[in-house]
Protein backbone atom coordinates (compact mmCIF):
# COMPACT_ATOMS: atom_id res chain seq x y z
CA UNK A 1 0.00 0.00 0.00
CA UNK A 2 2.85 2.40 0.83
CA UNK A 3 4.30 1.92 -2.66
CA UNK A 4 0.95 2.88 -4.25
CA UNK A 5 0.68 6.00 -2.06
CA UNK A 6 4.24 7.00 -2.99
CA UNK A 7 3.45 6.67 -6.72
CA UNK A 8 0.24 8.75 -6.48
CA UNK A 9 2.08 11.38 -4.40
CA UNK A 10 4.74 11.69 -7.11
CA UNK A 11 2.02 12.32 -9.69
CA UNK A 12 0.57 15.12 -7.52
CA UNK A 13 4.03 16.69 -7.25
CA UNK A 14 4.48 16.75 -11.02
CA UNK A 15 1.07 18.29 -11.75
CA UNK A 16 1.51 20.81 -8.94
CA UNK A 17 4.90 21.82 -10.32
CA UNK A 18 3.32 22.66 -13.69
CA UNK A 19 0.87 25.10 -12.11
CA UNK A 20 3.50 26.78 -9.94
CA UNK A 21 6.00 27.35 -12.74
CA UNK A 22 3.51 28.80 -15.22
CA UNK A 23 1.77 31.09 -12.73
CA UNK A 24 5.10 32.24 -11.27
CA UNK A 25 6.18 33.32 -14.74
CA UNK A 26 2.92 35.24 -15.12
CA UNK A 27 3.58 37.11 -11.88
CA UNK A 28 7.16 37.83 -13.01
CA UNK A 29 5.82 39.25 -16.27
CA UNK A 30 3.14 41.32 -14.52
CA UNK A 31 5.58 43.06 -12.15
CA UNK A 32 8.77 42.98 -14.27
CA UNK A 33 10.46 40.62 -11.80
CA UNK A 34 13.22 38.32 -13.01
CA UNK A 35 12.65 34.56 -13.12
CA UNK A 36 15.61 34.09 -10.76
CA UNK A 37 14.07 36.30 -8.07
CA UNK A 38 10.67 34.58 -8.45
CA UNK A 39 12.42 31.21 -8.13
CA UNK A 40 14.43 32.33 -5.10
CA UNK A 41 11.40 33.73 -3.26
CA UNK A 42 7.86 32.62 -4.13
CA UNK A 43 8.76 29.21 -5.56
CA UNK A 44 11.57 28.57 -3.05
CA UNK A 45 9.36 29.37 -0.04
CA UNK A 46 6.58 27.21 -1.41
CA UNK A 47 8.83 24.23 -1.99
CA UNK A 48 10.44 24.71 1.45
CA UNK A 49 7.10 24.36 3.24
CA UNK A 50 7.46 20.54 3.50
CA UNK A 51 10.86 20.95 5.21
CA UNK A 52 9.37 23.56 7.52
CA UNK A 53 6.40 21.37 8.45
CA UNK A 54 8.62 18.34 9.11
CA UNK A 55 11.29 20.16 11.14
CA UNK A 56 8.80 22.16 13.21
CA UNK A 57 6.80 19.02 13.96
CA UNK A 58 9.99 17.14 14.85
CA UNK A 59 11.06 20.01 17.12
CA UNK A 60 7.74 19.98 18.97
CA UNK A 61 8.06 16.22 19.47
CA UNK A 62 11.67 16.52 20.70
CA UNK A 63 13.14 14.75 17.66
CA UNK A 64 16.04 17.16 17.07
CA UNK A 65 17.92 14.65 14.90
CA UNK A 66 15.12 14.53 12.32
CA UNK A 67 14.67 18.33 12.39
CA UNK A 68 18.38 19.02 11.73
CA UNK A 69 19.08 16.03 9.47
CA UNK A 70 16.14 17.05 7.28
CA UNK A 71 17.78 20.42 6.55
CA UNK A 72 21.28 18.97 6.07
CA UNK A 73 19.98 16.24 3.79
CA UNK A 74 17.80 18.64 1.80
CA UNK A 75 20.83 20.87 1.14
CA UNK A 76 22.79 17.88 -0.13
CA UNK A 77 19.93 16.68 -2.34
CA UNK A 78 19.04 20.15 -3.64
CA UNK A 79 22.56 20.67 -5.01
CA UNK A 80 23.92 17.19 -5.78
CA UNK A 81 20.64 15.78 -7.17
CA UNK A 82 18.34 18.65 -8.17
CA UNK A 83 21.03 20.93 -9.63
CA UNK A 84 22.68 17.93 -11.29
CA UNK A 85 19.34 17.04 -12.91
CA UNK A 86 19.01 20.61 -14.24
CA UNK A 87 22.49 20.45 -15.79
CA UNK A 88 21.82 17.05 -17.35
CA UNK A 89 18.37 17.90 -18.73
CA UNK A 90 18.59 21.53 -19.87
CA UNK A 91 19.79 21.91 -23.44
CA UNK A 92 21.52 25.25 -23.10
CA UNK A 93 22.03 26.99 -19.75
CA UNK A 94 22.99 30.65 -20.02
CA UNK A 95 21.69 32.49 -16.93
CA UNK A 96 20.86 36.16 -17.52
CA UNK A 97 22.11 36.85 -14.00
CA UNK A 98 25.74 36.78 -12.82
CA UNK A 99 25.18 34.07 -10.22
CA UNK A 100 28.74 34.10 -8.89
CA UNK A 101 28.99 37.85 -8.32
CA UNK A 102 25.48 38.27 -6.94
CA UNK A 103 24.35 35.00 -5.34
CA UNK A 104 27.16 32.52 -4.68
CA UNK A 105 27.84 33.88 -1.19
CA UNK A 106 24.27 33.00 -0.18
CA UNK A 107 25.06 29.37 -0.92
CA UNK A 108 27.66 29.47 1.89
CA UNK A 109 26.40 32.04 4.45
CA UNK A 110 23.57 29.91 5.87
CA UNK A 111 25.55 26.69 6.42
CA UNK A 112 28.56 28.56 7.84
CA UNK A 113 26.22 30.36 10.23
CA UNK A 114 24.67 27.02 11.21
CA UNK A 115 28.09 25.47 11.95
CA UNK A 116 29.19 28.46 14.06
CA UNK A 117 25.93 28.48 16.00
CA UNK A 118 26.16 24.72 16.63
CA UNK A 119 29.65 24.74 18.19
CA UNK A 120 28.09 24.85 21.66
CA UNK A 121 25.98 21.78 20.78
CA UNK A 122 22.62 23.55 20.68
CA UNK A 123 20.46 25.89 18.60
CA UNK A 124 18.35 28.02 20.95
CA UNK A 125 15.76 30.79 20.59
CA UNK A 126 18.42 33.47 20.17
CA UNK A 127 20.01 31.47 17.33
CA UNK A 128 16.59 31.07 15.76
CA UNK A 129 15.98 34.82 15.78
CA UNK A 130 19.38 35.41 14.13
CA UNK A 131 18.45 32.88 11.44
CA UNK A 132 15.22 34.74 10.70
CA UNK A 133 17.10 38.06 10.52
CA UNK A 134 19.45 36.47 7.96
CA UNK A 135 16.39 35.44 5.95
CA UNK A 136 15.20 39.06 6.03
CA UNK A 137 18.59 40.23 4.80
CA UNK A 138 18.39 37.78 1.89
CA UNK A 139 14.96 39.07 0.87
CA UNK A 140 16.18 42.69 0.93
CA UNK A 141 19.17 41.67 -1.18
CA UNK A 142 16.93 40.01 -3.79
CA UNK A 143 14.61 43.02 -3.98
CA UNK A 144 17.54 45.38 -4.54
CA UNK A 145 19.20 43.11 -7.11
CA UNK A 146 16.13 42.48 -9.27
CA UNK A 147 16.39 43.22 -12.96
CA UNK A 148 13.98 42.95 -15.88
CA UNK A 149 14.46 40.14 -18.38
CA UNK A 150 12.57 38.51 -21.23
CA UNK A 151 9.69 36.22 -20.27
CA UNK A 152 7.83 33.60 -22.33
CA UNK A 153 6.28 35.46 -25.29
CA UNK A 154 3.16 33.27 -25.22
CA UNK A 155 2.50 34.28 -21.61
CA UNK A 156 3.02 37.93 -22.53
CA UNK A 157 0.09 37.75 -24.97
CA UNK A 158 -2.31 36.46 -22.29
CA UNK A 159 -4.36 38.85 -20.15
CA UNK A 160 -3.28 38.77 -16.50
CA UNK A 161 -6.00 37.57 -14.10
CA UNK A 162 -5.25 37.75 -10.37
CA UNK A 163 -8.05 35.39 -9.39
CA UNK A 164 -7.00 32.69 -11.82
CA UNK A 165 -3.30 33.05 -11.00
CA UNK A 166 -3.78 32.89 -7.21
CA UNK A 167 -6.21 29.99 -7.57
CA UNK A 168 -3.86 27.93 -9.75
CA UNK A 169 -0.88 28.78 -7.51
CA UNK A 170 -2.85 27.59 -4.48
CA UNK A 171 -3.80 24.35 -6.24
CA UNK A 172 -0.21 23.86 -7.32
CA UNK A 173 1.17 24.32 -3.81
CA UNK A 174 -1.50 22.02 -2.33
CA UNK A 175 -0.56 19.31 -4.83
CA UNK A 176 3.18 19.80 -4.27
CA UNK A 177 3.05 20.02 -0.48
CA UNK A 178 0.40 17.34 -0.10
CA UNK A 179 2.24 15.06 -2.49
CA UNK A 180 5.48 15.54 -0.58
CA UNK A 181 3.73 14.86 2.73
CA UNK A 182 2.28 11.55 1.55
CA UNK A 183 5.58 10.62 -0.12
CA UNK A 184 7.43 11.24 3.16
CA UNK A 185 4.97 9.21 5.24
CA UNK A 186 4.94 6.26 2.87
CA UNK A 187 8.72 6.28 2.46
CA UNK A 188 9.14 6.56 6.23
CA UNK A 189 6.87 3.56 6.82
CA UNK A 190 8.88 1.51 4.36
CA UNK A 191 12.17 2.59 5.97
CA UNK A 192 11.13 1.85 9.54
CA UNK A 193 10.50 -1.75 8.55
CA UNK A 194 14.28 -1.96 8.08
CA UNK A 195 15.03 -0.46 11.54
CA UNK A 196 17.20 2.53 10.55
CA UNK A 197 18.01 5.48 12.89
CA UNK A 198 16.13 8.81 13.08
CA UNK A 199 19.18 10.67 11.72
CA UNK A 200 19.38 8.40 8.64
CA UNK A 201 15.60 8.64 8.11
CA UNK A 202 15.83 12.44 8.35
CA UNK A 203 18.99 12.71 6.27
CA UNK A 204 17.85 10.56 3.37
CA UNK A 205 14.20 9.51 3.28
CA UNK A 206 12.62 12.62 4.80
CA UNK A 207 15.13 14.97 3.15
CA UNK A 208 14.61 13.31 -0.23
CA UNK A 209 10.85 13.52 0.22
CA UNK A 210 10.92 17.20 1.16
CA UNK A 211 13.29 17.88 -1.76
CA UNK A 212 10.85 16.36 -4.27
CA UNK A 213 9.10 19.73 -4.86
CA UNK A 214 12.45 21.38 -5.70
CA UNK A 215 13.33 18.42 -7.92
CA UNK A 216 10.08 18.37 -9.89
CA UNK A 217 9.85 22.16 -10.28
CA UNK A 218 13.52 22.50 -11.28
CA UNK A 219 13.26 19.67 -13.82
CA UNK A 220 10.13 21.21 -15.33
CA UNK A 221 11.88 24.59 -15.48
CA UNK A 222 14.93 23.03 -17.14
CA UNK A 223 12.74 21.34 -19.76
CA UNK A 224 11.15 24.73 -20.44
CA UNK A 225 14.63 26.30 -20.79
CA UNK A 226 14.05 28.44 -17.69
CA UNK A 227 17.28 27.60 -15.85
CA UNK A 228 17.23 30.91 -13.94
CA UNK A 229 14.05 29.92 -12.10
CA UNK A 230 15.44 26.43 -11.42
CA UNK A 231 18.77 27.66 -10.01
CA UNK A 232 17.06 30.46 -8.10
CA UNK A 233 14.72 27.88 -6.58
CA UNK A 234 17.68 25.76 -5.38
CA UNK A 235 19.65 28.65 -3.85
CA UNK A 236 16.54 30.20 -2.31
CA UNK A 237 15.37 26.87 -0.90
CA UNK A 238 18.73 26.22 0.77
CA UNK A 239 18.72 29.70 2.32
CA UNK A 240 15.14 29.21 3.52
CA UNK A 241 15.92 25.74 4.92
CA UNK A 242 18.75 26.96 7.15
CA UNK A 243 17.27 30.32 8.12
CA UNK A 244 13.49 29.95 8.19
CA UNK A 245 13.13 26.20 8.82
CA UNK A 246 15.86 25.81 11.47
CA UNK A 247 15.10 29.28 12.82
CA UNK A 248 11.45 28.53 13.55
CA UNK A 249 12.22 24.98 14.75
CA UNK A 250 14.82 26.23 17.26
CA UNK A 251 12.47 28.97 18.50
CA UNK A 252 9.78 26.37 19.19
CA UNK A 253 12.18 24.09 21.05
CA UNK A 254 16.01 24.21 21.42
CA UNK A 255 17.69 21.71 19.09
CA UNK A 256 20.65 19.63 20.21
CA UNK A 257 23.29 19.35 17.47
CA UNK A 258 26.17 16.89 17.78
CA UNK A 259 28.70 18.25 15.27
CA UNK A 260 31.29 15.56 15.98
CA UNK A 261 28.86 12.66 15.53
CA UNK A 262 27.52 13.93 12.20
CA UNK A 263 30.62 15.76 10.95
CA UNK A 264 30.75 13.80 7.67
CA UNK A 265 27.18 14.65 6.64
CA UNK A 266 27.50 18.31 7.67
CA UNK A 267 30.84 18.53 5.84
CA UNK A 268 29.19 17.00 2.76
CA UNK A 269 26.53 19.73 2.81
CA UNK A 270 29.27 22.37 3.04
CA UNK A 271 31.31 20.77 0.23
CA UNK A 272 28.38 20.65 -2.23
CA UNK A 273 27.59 24.28 -1.34
CA UNK A 274 31.23 25.14 -2.09
CA UNK A 275 30.93 23.26 -5.40
CA UNK A 276 27.94 25.43 -6.30
CA UNK A 277 30.13 28.50 -5.79
CA UNK A 278 32.90 26.92 -7.93
CA UNK A 279 30.41 26.09 -10.71
CA UNK A 280 28.99 29.62 -10.81
CA UNK A 281 32.47 31.18 -10.67
CA UNK A 282 33.59 29.20 -13.71
CA UNK A 283 30.18 29.11 -15.44
CA UNK A 284 30.30 25.31 -15.60
CA UNK A 285 26.61 24.91 -16.41
CA UNK A 286 27.03 21.63 -18.27
CA UNK A 287 26.56 17.86 -18.09
CA UNK A 288 30.07 17.29 -16.70
CA UNK A 289 29.21 19.37 -13.64
CA UNK A 290 25.97 17.42 -13.26
CA UNK A 291 27.80 14.09 -13.34
CA UNK A 292 30.38 15.32 -10.80
CA UNK A 293 27.57 16.34 -8.41
CA UNK A 294 25.89 12.94 -8.76
CA UNK A 295 29.19 11.19 -7.99
CA UNK A 296 29.45 13.19 -4.75
CA UNK A 297 25.87 12.23 -3.86
CA UNK A 298 26.73 8.57 -4.44
CA UNK A 299 29.77 8.82 -2.15
CA UNK A 300 27.71 10.51 0.58
CA UNK A 301 25.01 7.83 0.44
CA UNK A 302 27.59 5.02 0.41
CA UNK A 303 29.48 6.39 3.41
CA UNK A 304 26.40 7.24 5.49
CA UNK A 305 24.73 3.87 4.94
CA UNK A 306 27.93 1.83 5.35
Amino acid sequence: MDFIIFTVAMGALIYGADFIIQESERIALRFNISSFVIGATLVAFGTSLPEMAVSMSASMKGSADIAVANVIGSTIFNISLVLAAVFLIAKNIKPDRDLFAKDSAWALFPILTFILMSIDGKLNMFDGILFLLLMGAYLLFLINSNHVEEIDEELAKEKFNWGKTIGLLAIGFVFVIGGADFAIDSAGNIARNFGVSEWIIGLFLVAFGTSLPELTISIKSALNNNADLAIGNIIGSNVANFTMVLGLASIINPLNVDLSAYMFDISAAFIVSLMLVFITANKLYNKSAGIALLVILGLVIQNSLA
